[in-house]
């Protein structure tokens, strides 16, 4: 057994924002490649820090398991020749397998007779395959690469030198003209490079070299550092965690200080403080019991204490410059109008394409304006959608948001207050961008919903008329994030509204009159829709049954998906199941336009006939009022008389005219099936019973 192999590669500096991701992606690989490779292993542990990726796999066997398999060959009419005999084709799968055609036998699949062979692999050594490693770095993902020197090799950052142990023996490879060597490195100013006897010194080496190479740890050390902070000087430090997790991935050995800057600052909004600190310095605010916020900033040093009072005696110069600027954007911002920014976006070029940005927010005012008619607001409402809709860009203007562009819609909303706008007007101003993030957290009244709504659909549809469709991964512009900000607004909402209600007034206004067009923004709008019900948990096909057609009410449309799900696992269901799906399956476009009742010849197409009759009446309201469990009920009410129905006629009558009134009766209530879900689609799982 190996009791510890060690792979570690060294880099320049990579981006804190890189690390996690590429930590976690080495381990899954790692684990990946031992399995195929059919080596053992106890535990995979890994490491990083900004100048290393690292991952140790311990009792590992020394060997890789010896496995037999079997392995088809050619069908046997192709493998014997005429006259029986074995031919080039059977010859040649033998040796190819490492085996003679004694060793052939013979085996139906799917009414095909085919020849196969059972081989056995003996495994290797584990030595020898642990050069293969190097194809596990190579092959690591990473949002930006670069390439350096005159290597056409690619990387996140240069490599500098790799590590490969297995205990006390190097294992050879190299990348990008580096080579496998026991030589690690510590802290590039504390530490020294350290020559590694054994792979199992790795962690214990690095510490004393002030590296601490385990994040998690690294992560520790910081939260307890903070803690003594607040404990001697009485303060309450905001810590927020993803900031912890980024100021981790900056430093090999953290050491916690702070820092101070002078009050005046105080009398800017919060939020350029903090966006000050944490955005642009990695700073952690400070704040008192009374949740408002102290003139101090906590700092994670990426070394020991010695001259710490230095460290943070130039971290204060920083950080009082940054906030100067800051205030001298919030006092000249100030001196002007909502009008004076408001004529500055007339030459603001928003998309090359689409216009200006100043045109773009006359688009959103008309969008909001239909969209508020379409919700039946009241006047005051209308009013102060308009005039939110209206300046819901101005502070895009602004130096403040020119210097702290994170601050957008925040500083609109306090530059609304002090040049004299209403408070919920305000409010929306800050609320449109909402949610920031595909999971982010929604816009709350209805002023700021719908002009975040118009402003989305804006986008997305504009973009998508210029040609600008996001394609595989790419989507410069955030239109799939706009679209499901959209969707998962209207559903929370459960306005009585449906998605192609809002596409058509955005179409409207932008005068889109190709069907293809129209249908491509609809099925882009139908993908988001899915992509948010399964991921809610529903399954996919569940899903398309009640969004494959119209999209409509989405509150409405997730309900019926949940009682179509519940129902699928319900084997008491598939009298009901089938009864609904042979009326959809006889669904046809030939049947004529009126059901003549004096064309119905047996009791059972009379009652059938009957019942449903009385029953479109109760899932027309039932459907108009959202009642996703009434209307399914009614449909259910169906079963016995559409069984007995196809029980006891011929729908496909000699009859034309017999025949033209039955299918009719099937097509009306095939129409009602389909207006709640398409039930073809779904995967029934009593069928695989």
């Amino acid at each position: 057994m190996i009791k510890n192999i060690l792979f570690e590669v060294g880099v320049e500096e990579l981006p804190a924002r890189f690390i996690d991701d590429a930590e976690h992606e080495l381990q899954e690989e790692t684990k990946k490649w031992l399995k195929n490779s059919r080596v053992n292993y106890e535990t995979i542990t890994s490491y990083s820090t900004p100048r290393r990726l690292a991952v140790v796999i311990q009792n590992v066997s020394k060997e890789q398991a010896t496995i037999t398999e079997e392995v088809r060959g050619p069908a046997l009419k192709i493998a014997k020749d005429d006259s029986g005999n074995w031919s080039k084709a059977a010859i040649g799968f033998s040796k190819g397998q490492g085996v003679s055609t004694d060793d052939i036998y013979t085996r139906k699949e799917k009414d095909v007779e085919y020849i196969f062979i059972e081989k056995t692999i003996e495994g290797k050594q584990t030595k020898e395959i642990l050069p293969e490693f190097e194809k596990i770095i190579s092959s690591l993902h990473f949002k930006q690469t670069m390439r350096w020197g005159e290597l056409s090799y690619k990387f996140a950052r240069p490599i500098r030198w790799l590590v490969a142990l297995a205990d006390k023996e190097v294992i050879p490879f190299e990348i990008a003209e580096v080579k496998t060597d026991r030589i690690t490195r510590g802290h590039r100013f504390l530490g020294s490079h350290v020559e590694l006897v054994d792979a199992s010194e790795y962690e214990s080496s690095l510490e004393e070299n002030y590296c601490i190479p385990d994040s998690k740890k690294r992560e520790d050390i910081i939260v307890e550092q903070l803690k003594v902070l607040e404990n001697e000087n009485k303060f309450e430090i905001i810590i927020d965690p993803e900031l912890l997790k980024e100021v981790r991935n900056l430093v090999e050995y953290p050491t916690a200080f702070y820092g101070t800057y002078e009050e005046h600052f105080l009398k800017l909004p919060s939020e350029v403080l903090i966006t000050s600190m944490k955005e642009h310095q990695r700073y952690f605010p400070v704040k008192n019991d009374a949740n408002e916020l102290l003139p101090y900033f906590v700092s994670v040093r990426n070394g020991d204490k010695q001259a710490l009072e230095n460290v943070a005696a130039g971290n204060e110069k920083v950080l009082r410059a940054r906030l100067s600027d800051g205030e001298f954007f919030y006092e000249e911002d100030q001196k002007y109008e909502i009008d004076f920014y408001l004529e500055k976006m007339k030459t603001v070029v928003y998309q090359e394409k689409i216009g200006t940005l100043a045109e773009k927010v006359d688009k959103v005012t008309a969008i909001a304006k239909e969209i508020g008619q379409l919700l039946e607001v009241d006047y005051e409402t209308a009013e102060k959608i308009q005039r939110a809709a209206e300046i819901s860009k101005f502070d895009l203007m602004t130096d403040m948001i020119n210097e702290f562009p994170e601050l957008q819609g925040i500083m609109g909303e306090k530059y609304a207050l002090l040049l004299g706008e209403d408070k919920a007007v305000a409010e929306a101003v800050k609320e449109h961008y909402l949610p920031i993030q595909a999971n982010g957290k929604l816009p709350k009244s209805t002023i700021s919903t719908v002009v975040s709504i118009a402003d989305k659909l804006d986008t997305v549809i504009s973009s998508i008329s210029v040609g600008l469709m996001p394609t595989g991964s790419q989507d410069p512009y955030g239109l799939r994030r706009q679209a499901i900000g959209v969707l998962r607004i209207m559903e929370e909402k459960a306005w009585d509204v449906g998605v192609e209600e809002l596409l058509a007034i955005v179409e409207n206004i932008y005068q889109i009159e190709d069907a293809k067009l129209k249908e491509d923004i609809k099925n882009f709008f139908k993908q988001r829709v899915q992509y948010l019900f399964v991921q809610s948990g529903l399954e996919q096909d569940i899903v398309k049954s009640v969004t494959n057609d119209r999209l409509g009410n989405l509150a409405y449309a997730h309900n019926k998906a949940i009682i179509l799900s519940h129902k699928r696992q319900d084997e008491t269901f598939k009298p009901v199941q089938e009864a609904l799906v042979r009326v959809l399956n006889l669904n046809t476009k030939e049947a004529g336009e009126e059901i003549n009742k004096d064309l119905f010849v047996t009791d059972t197409e009379k009652q059938l006939f009957k019942e449903y009759h009385e029953v479109k009446k109760s899932f027309r309201v039932n459907n108009i009022e959202l009642k996703s469990e009434e209307a399914f009920e009614d449909l259910i009410s169906l079963t016995k008389a559409i069984t007995d129905f196809f029980d006891n006629n011929m729908v496909m009558a000699e009859d034309i005219k017999l025949k033209e009134n039955r299918l009719l009766l099937v097509k009306k209530i095939a129409d009602m099936i389909k207006e709640y879900a398409d039930l073809t689609v779904i995967e029934w799982k009593q069928h695989f019973k």
